[in-house]
């Protein structure tokens, strides 16, 4: 446009944003290498290798044009990085205040509703003519309110918050809507709870899952070390608005019906095996699991009878002999935006690897095991609460920061198990904290992919299948 521009005759500067606009660049990562401590740097060497005519490009365009900011390879999720650092939620521009929103080219752009900015993913053309100030349009949407009482009992995560919500708003069909969350529930649940929630917003159908502005959300810009004054200015911006909400306000009208959740109902939950609506209690686990062996080929069913249920498959990894049977892992991966971005989960996940190594237990050493978490911050806080060196043990050494296992960059799983899976027929599983499991999406060879918070997911690894029961089956022998 820039050429056009000067062999028109004009100023080729003046082709540029409008409106500020970041890139962040974050789905070029693969899992190459995982379990190791080098992983990162390595599989981060490789990103650059393949994307070097790519990363060259945007390296020219952060220095040619104003209102353009790049976040370079390696930093972290798009979305984790805009929560943290990029949202402004109510922009200063010459001393006029508006409204933070935002349009992204990721669906999952969603998540930054939990910090009440409104914004969600659009297409990549639509993206850049709004980068050349055109507007969006769109039939004004039906609001479906969501109200939330109580709090989330001990032992259940926002991930299992999320993946009831899901299942219930999918029944109810939001598709073209926006959802709204309320209720005396929401000041139970802190911003990356409720950022846990908004993400999986295209899962459950929605335009949007928005999170009004309230004191958590203050708290959460001060906990993210955004400038004191400008958090101030803000507050005081949307309490004149009569944006800002607080208990003394009145329960919204909303055009479309409300939904209701109690959060003290939420019990720990996966979603499975091939869409993320698909909910399973985790008591139930194992037996859906084999409900769906048996199912006939479908969401729910790999088709197999009874005899074809017991069949396994041996290989040799690494001078061992194994035997497969259907529902073991072959992937165990803390990925994604979903629950990177929460340290509730994460922390969860790192003391659960704490107790597990000191008791001795052990992951199989073929099942590619891998953390890609969000933002460097995740890194921080673990090795400062001395968890790190655990999910290292247990092979969740950090892979990289960027999206991964969630979109298919799971890289390969060893040769011996692929052979052996796809030789026998097996069905093989993964377990990952994503928001995104359909078929052949996670990896071409695993037939049974489960969404799991990020203990789950450990938890997973150390049993080695789907197809096991937690209440009932220890989940190994100590020293």
């Amino acid at each position: 446009m820039r050429d056009a521009m000067a062999r028109l005759g004009g100023d080729p500067k003046k082709i540029n944003p409008l409106c500020p606009v970041d890139l962040v660049i974050d789905h070029s990562v693969q899992v190459d290498a995982s379990g190791t401590f080098d992983a990162a740097k390595f599989n981060e060497e490789l990103e650059f290798k393949r994307n070097r005519e790519r990363f060259q490009f945007l390296k020219w365009g952060s220095k040619s044009f104003d209102n353009f900011k790049i976040v370079p390879p390696g930093s972290g999720i798009v979305h984790q990085v805009n929560l943290e650092y990029l949202a402004r939620v109510v922009f200063n521009r010459d001393n006029m205040l508006y409204p933070d929103s935002v349009v992204g080219t990721d669906s999952h752009t969603t998540m930054i509703n939990g910090l009440g900015v409104a914004g969600w993913g659009v297409g990549g053309i639509e993206a850049e003519a709004v980068m050349l100030g055109q507007t969006i349009s769109m039939v004004l949407p039906e609001v479906v309110g969501f109200k939330f009482t109580g709090s989330l009992p001990q032992g259940a995560t926002a991930t299992d918050c999320v993946l009831t919500c899901v299942d219930m708003l999918r029944k109810r069909g939001v598709v073209g809507k926006f959802v709204e969350f309320f209720g005396p529930g929401v000041k139970n649940l802190n911003l990356a709870d409720r950022a846990t929630i908004a993400n999986m917003a295209p899962e459950y159908g929605a335009t949007m899952g928005y999170f009004p502005i309230d004191e958590r959300t203050i708290e959460y810009l001060n906990l993210t070390g955004r400038e004191s004054g400008s958090v101030q200015l803000i507050e005081k911006y949307l309490r004149q608005q009569n944006m800002f909400a607080d208990a003394h306000q009145p329960e919204p009208e909303f055009s479309g019906d409300v939904m209701h959740l109690d959060l003290g109902s939420v019990v720990p939950s996966l979603s499975g095996p091939k869409r993320p609506h698909d909910y399973v209690p985790f008591a139930n686990m194992k037996k859906d699991f084999n409900t769906c062996m048996t199912n006939k080929v479908g969401f729910k069913g790999f088709g197999f009878d009874q005899a074809g249920t017991k069949k396994t498959a041996k290989f040799t990894y690494e001078g061992k002999d194994y035997t497969f049977n259907h529902g073991d892992l072959v992937i165990a991966a803390i990925t994604s935006c979903t629950n990177t971005s929460n340290p509730d989960v994460m922390l969860a996940a790192g003391l659960l690897a704490k107790n597990a190594v000191e008791k001795g237990l052990m992951t199989k050493p073929y099942i590619k095991k891998s953390l890609s978490p969000g933002s460097h911050v995740v890194t921080q806080y673990y090795e400062a609460a001395g968890v790190q060196e655990y999910m290292d043990k247990l092979g969740f050494t950090t892979a990289g920061y960027g999206c991964m296992t969630c979109i298919g960059n799971s890289g390969e799983i060893p040769e011996a198990v692929q052979n052996a899976v796809i030789d026998g027929d097996m069905v093989a599983s993964a377990v990952l904290s994503g928001n995104r499991n359909f078929e052949g999406r996670v990896h071409p060879h695993t037939r049974a992919n489960y969404l799991a918070s990020p203990p789950l997911v450990v938890a997973y690894a150390l049993a080695g299948t789907v197809d096991f029961d937690f209440e009932t089956t220890p989940l190994g022998n100590d020293q």
